[in-house]
């Protein structure tokens, strides 16, 4: 907090101090220790400035070395050790902080969410600017019928809502569909939510679009989460993408021909996003991959595929972004 943070050193010292003495006989015998241990790293600021960025796990940084160089890895490392600000998506009009060129607003790290103009009011929710693409990508219209499969924590069903969609948002967990419900109240607007195995959901009616922000290893939200390398190595990851695609087909059952849907993951591993893109056009002849068209996306950042991928050390002047990848699939008007 203090080194990484910016954490004023006295609160941070006090802070654990207390957690110490509050656990027990031996935490309150190491109170003494924890306040000495803190107060020398609180005048250490200037050598922790000048160590290297933490390096990504070797499972992890294999990846993005052959995905886009080590130059890249090096950069995305350094956007993982200079943390996220908080981005806002407005509902329509009035928003605090500096407009981003895809719409997204953003205020420095640790600001108080609550005490913002507008929070009251639902003018805006909390969203990272790379995950509030994806919405921008589907680019929905007032009146279509549009499902937000793995829905929670919601900042796209309400983004779905706000452009007049009517919205089922599915999600596994009744209780983060709770906090779906209690965004979509603060925000005045209305989706209807149910809790259910996305893959075992259907609706009365073919759909006109979905959009299936599926289960990934979440490595695009390390900047966030600076545990995540620390807490998972890899394992797994074949599981996950054998869920991602039969999510995948699943979501292109649920549309009318002609329909779309867009596929993103939060990850850096081309394993969820471009080798998934790719597959899924080998397995469904007749889908088709529509390039983004919204403002404020670099052309550098369309895949050959017509995806988009975003990284951490994109945006560098501004902050950078969670890593995400993100696809638009249309769905051909003679397939049923």
């Amino acid at each position: 907090e203090m080194l990484a943070l910016g954490e004023a050193p006295h609160g941070a010292v006090n802070a654990a101090v207390a957690l110490a003495r509050a656990s027990g006989r031996k935490g309150q015998a190491a109170a003494g220790m924890v306040n000495a241990v803190l107060r020398k790293v609180a005048v250490a600021g200037d050598a922790w400035a000048r160590l290297s960025p933490q390096r990504m796990p070797p499972w992890l940084r294999g990846s993005v070395v052959s995905a886009w160089g080590e130059d890249a890895a090096r950069g995305i490392e350094a956007a993982h050790e200079a943390g996220a600000a908080l981005d806002l998506t407005p509902k329509s009009g009035d928003c605090p902080g500096e407009a981003l060129p895809t719409g997204s607003h953003r205020l420095p790290s640790g600001t108080q969410v609550s005490a913002l103009p507008g929070y009251a009011e639902g003018d805006w929710w909390v969203q990272d600017a790379a995950a509030a693409l994806a919405v921008r990508v589907l680019d929905p219209r007032p009146g279509e019928v549009v499902a937000d499969l793995c829905a929670a924590p919601g900042g796209k069903t309400l983004q779905l809502s706000a452009a007049g969609a009517k919205v089922t948002a599915v999600d596994i967990s009744e209780p983060r569909l709770a906090r779906v419900a209690e965004n979509l109240a603060r925000c005045g607007l209305s989706a209807h939510l149910v809790a259910a195995d996305a893959l075992d959901w259907r609706p009365d009616q073919p759909l006109d679009a979905v959009l299936l922000d599926a289960p990934c290893s979440a490595t695009g939200t390390i900047r966030r989460h600076p545990e995540l390398p620390r807490i998972r190595d890899g394992e797994g990851l074949a599981e996950l993408t054998r869920l991602q695609a039969r999510l995948i087909d699943h979501a292109l059952s649920l549309l009318r021909p002609g329909g779309r849907l867009v596929y993103a993951t939060c990850s850096l591993l081309p394993a969820e996003g471009e080798a998934q893109l790719a597959a899924a056009l080998d397995r469904h002849p007749g889908l088709a991959v529509e390039p983004p068209a919204v403002p404020g996306i670099e052309p550098g950042w369309v895949t050959p595929q017509g995806g988009l991928r975003l990284r951490p050390d994109l945006w560098p002047e501004r902050g950078g972004m969670d890593g995400f990848f993100i696809a638009r699939l249309r769905k051909s008007a003679d397939q049923t």
